[in-house]
């Protein structure tokens, strides 16, 4: 069995484990804060945290840019080239922590205005920013950049198991401390500390194991340029889905409080813990993909396409309902009636997930096919228009106006223009009307579904796991009836269906 087949086993294993870990224990950690210390903590939190994704957006694009330029140097065994790319991701992080560090800095004269209310009496707004703001800087300075030597070596599965091991300890951790001592301040330097040590532990593996690798020598003006090009291409592509939820999370700060702001994102979590689970699915065939683009006729790919796309949509489908059923009586168990919105609300997020969703497979042969650049100008405009349509919308309608703001701008600008894009510049000679056409059919599909699977749960409440239980069944049973019944006799159905038996034959 050849290398790369055993690191890349090796990889999706461990990102397996680590995502698992990443979806469980925050949910039982947010569970125990709710419990112990109150919702406006959670709040605090969240808020902290979306503020600084947001100022860790110059870090976007570089280590993924350099991982790329790295793979064949070190496949080359060209030591001094490797070298002089690890010289550069070092001095490049150094910069942005100070970057991160003076914005953050800036920042701490108005957080009491993205705060709408009071804060814990027992908190110090401006100390707890700052052990934040520490734990975001402190990486940049404490050898983060030696991450990319197992990422170009083609060993995540090394950093995936330290960050779960670490992650797991501070958990742990976390949970003794809130149960001992309800001090907020003590749970939450346990974060810092783990990163430290996280980064410690890296620098020891990659010191041991990638000696002749030091970070030192210059990169060429060729390769500078062709660097300052991918990165900023990779940087656009991502800008908006950074900033999709940190946004959302600052303007229900700042409009509606901390209490909302947790509520808002303990509703986001769930949404978010269901796309990281469907993202291993996408994320698993895009190396399929661009091999599929490199070796195969535009013809051929854009058949796979549209297969792709049409299982992809059916499981889409079937989990939005599963959300618009599930959320309230789940929500109901986890942190009671007081906690929870409305059930208009719960529905706009499962739309939210849905229209986020659909594209997915879109944005899979987007990537592969490395149309970052192109998409440059769609994804800068989404990211403004999603603020200003949260400012106003979420200022008319309240917390549903800031999830409406991010459904338009998903439907409008991400899948509409980035569908476009993909057209124009790879599927050049196929009309786009077929694929908005099936995009149609699958809004139609899932949204009766969705009434009559919220109609039937209607007429029979039950209370606890037996709710859960009883919407489960009645959303399995109903979406997939009716998504048979509407797609069946057609081609995409028949030739998705032959596919997937022949992936189970082998």
């Amino acid at each position: 069995m050849s290398t790369r087949i055993i690191n890349a086993r090796r990889n999706i294993i461990s990102g397996f484990a680590n995502k698992l870990l990443s979806i469980l224990m925050p949910f039982i950690i947010r569970t125990v804060v709710i419990k112990k210390l109150g919702m406006d903590y959670l709040g605090l939190d969240n808020l902290f945290v979306s503020i600084l994704q947001v100022l860790n957006l110059s870090e976007l694009g570089l280590s993924s840019a350099i991982v790329y330029c790295m793979y064949a140097p070190i496949a080359e065994n060209n030591v001094k080239v490797v070298n002089a790319y690890y010289g550069f991701i070092k001095k490049a992080y150094q910069i942005i922590g100070v970057l991160v560090l003076f914005l953050g800095v800036l920042i701490i004269p108005i957080l009491p205005h993205l705060i709408r209310g009071n804060v814990p009496s027992d908190i110090n707004l401006y100390i707890l920013f700052f052990v934040y703001l520490f734990n975001a800087v402190i990486s940049y300075f404490l050898f983060a950049y030696k991450n990319v030597m197992l990422s170009a070596s083609q060993r995540v599965d090394i950093y995936n198991n330290i960050m779960s091991i670490s992650r797991l300890a501070m958990y742990a951790l976390q949970i003794i401390v809130l149960f001992s001592f309800s001090n907020y301040y003590v749970y939450i330097i346990m974060v810092p500390l783990s990163t430290i040590i996280n980064n410690i532990i890296t620098s020891k593996y990659v010191d041991n194991h990638f000696k002749e690798y030091r970070p030192c020598g210059k990169l060429s003006s060729e390769e500078i340029e062709s660097l300052k090009h991918q990165i900023i291409g990779l940087f656009i592509g991502k800008l908006c889905v950074v900033t999709r939820n940190s946004f959302d999370s600052i303007i229900v700060s700042a409009y509606f409080g901390l209490v909302v702001t947790a509520v808002y994102n303990n509703y986001y979590y769930i949404m978010n813990a269901v796309v990281a689970i469907m993202a291993i699915i996408s994320a698993s065939i895009i190396p399929g993909i661009g091999n599929s683009i490199a070796t195969e006729t535009v013809e051929k790919n854009y058949h796979d396409f549209m297969k792709f796309n049409f299982i992809f949509c059916w499981v889409t489908g079937c989990c939005t309902i599963f959300l618009a059923c599930l959320y309230q009586p789940f929500m109901k168990m986890w942190v009671g009636r007081s906690n929870m919105f409305s059930l208009s609300s719960a529905i706009l997020f499962a739309i939210y997930f849905f229209v986020l969703m659909i594209g997915n497979i879109r944005a899979a042969y987007t990537e592969a096919a490395g149309l970052w650049w192109e998409n440059k100008s769609r994804a800068i405009f989404e990211s403004v228009a999603n603020l200003i349509l949260n400012v106003v919308l979420g200022k008319v309608w309240g917390v549903n106006g800031v999830i409406v703001a991010t459904i338009l701008t998903t439907v409008i600008i991400n899948f509409i223009m980035s569908s476009k894009i993909i057209y124009k510049y790879y599927f050049k000679n196929i009309k786009i009307n077929e694929y908005f056409m099936i995009s149609l059919f699958w809004v139609i599909a899932t949204g009766i579904s969705m009434i009559i699977c919220l109609y039937i749960n209607k007429i029979v409440e039950l209370d606890g796991i037996l709710e859960l239980v009883k919407c489960s069944i009645i959303c399995l049973c109903v979406s997939n009836t009716i998504f048979w019944v509407i797609f069946h006799k057609t081609k995409l159905y028949l030739k998705s269906k032959k596919w997937i038996v022949k992936a189970f034959e082998r």
